[in-house]
């Protein structure tokens, strides 16, 4: 068994990055619904993102996502967040939302809707230079709603010189994080539909390029900790986009639909050692908060995943491997069971009270009047939303 010290330590070590867009307006494509104290700008949903930091203290990192959180100094807004005590993390791009992309950016027949996507893949890089960021995310909406639509295998050959020049300009310190969906908004194929078509590309682009996996982008039942694992063990896994899914991409609080879900797996991650920040897995969170309070619910989401890791932590290793070597499958089966039927909230209440945190950040921001203040403070201009 882990001794609690390490496992207190490990937990005290997590790091989640917070996505700038869920502070702001977002909804289904059916309606957004507009709420009180919304950011009205980058500089103001870094303000948000600092209070989650501040009462969970696990979440020093925001992302951004381009153009929605366009500035005209990103220096400026990097200084802007370390003054908030965060830092910029991972550079989400957006060529999903102009009209030219409607059969496409990277994959379009078109070369010139392909040299607009590429470039401003390539401006996205840019911003990573201004703002320090290591990370830059891509995914594709890019695919075909009927058969004989375009050739799938040009496509393929499109998408691959595309992520080739991006990849060749990126830093020595930067990295692309590929991003997959099995559908939506492409029906009948997706260019990058599973976590294969994505590996397969970070393959061939070499050691910069990984796999980033967003919980609610998989067929109904995927087993998504075998991936997890598989992507671990060829070095490919480079983040996670976390959240919840009952049908589709819904975007809900991860944690929410299937918490056990999340801790098979975290189980993988902590197995190979891959939750210390130096292991270079991004934990991000994506997610839609259309009808629940914005910060409340981006601390609870991080809270979901500091339970779920938690117990993965204080799994009996020793007993697990000695029942797997044993063939003992109930007694396998137990050990991972008796981990997640255990109630470690005390336990990451302590470890929050030894940093100096309020033991439950959920009351804390109640208390802390932030939410009357951005309410009160932010009466005019334009709220914040996701372009949809």
């Amino acid at each position: 068994m882990p001794s609690t010290s390490e496992v207190r330590a490990a937990l005290a070590g997590q790091r989640i990055e917070t996505p700038s867009w869920a502070y702001a307006n977002s909804g289904t494509r059916f309606k957004v619904f507009p709420q009180p104290g919304v950011p009205r700008d980058p500089w103001e949903k870094i303000a948000d993102a600092a209070v989650v930091h501040r009462l969970t203290g696990v979440a020093p990192t925001v992302a951004l996502h381009i153009p929605w959180d366009e500035v005209e100094d990103f220096g400026k807004l990097a200084s802007h967040a370390e003054e908030h005590g965060v830092s910029l993390g991972a550079i989400n791009s957006n060529v999903f939302q102009d009209e030219d992309f409607k059969l496409g950016s990277v994959t379009n027949p078109d070369a010139r809707i392909r040299r607009k996507a590429v470039d401003h893949l390539l401006k996205c890089v840019d911003i990573m230079d201004a703002t320090g960021s290591r990370d830059l995310k891509l995914w594709f909406s890019d695919g075909t709603n009927y058969p004989g639509q375009d050739s799938i295998r040009a496509r393929q050959d499109r998408l691959a010189e595309a992520l080739r020049e991006v990849y060749d300009r990126l830093g020595p310190d930067q990295r692309m994080l590929l991003e997959y969906k099995l559908f939506e908004p492409a029906f009948y194929t997706t260019d990058v539909p599973d976590w294969g078509t994505s590996y397969a590309h970070c393959v061939e682009l070499g050691e910069k390029a990984t796999v980033c996996i967003d919980t609610g982008h998989h067929a109904p039942g995927t087993n998504i900790e075998f991936i997890v694992a598989f992507l671990l063990r060829a070095n490919k896994l480079g983040a996670f986009d976390f959240n919840s899914r009952f049908y589709a991409d819904d975007d809900l609080m991860v944690g929410a639909a299937d918490p056990f879900q999340l801790f098979r797996i975290m189980h993988e991650i902590v197995s190979a050692d891959a939750l210390r920040p130096e292991a270079g897995i991004a934990f991000m969170l994506d997610q839609c908060h259309n009808i629940e309070a914005k910060i409340p619910a981006i601390i609870r989401s991080v809270l979901n995943v500091q339970e779920a890791t938690a117990k993965a932590l204080i799994i009996d290793a020793e007993a697990l491997a000695e029942a797997q070597r044993s063939g003992d499958v109930l007694a396998a089966n137990a050990v991972l069971m008796d981990a997640y039927s255990t109630d470690v909230r005390p336990l990451l209440r302590e470890v929050r009270a030894d940093a100096g945190l309020d033991p439950d950040p959920v009351a804390a921001y109640r208390a802390s009047g932030y939410q009357e203040r951005i309410e009160a403070d932010r009466v005019g201009g334009t709220q914040a939303g996701w372009g949809a």
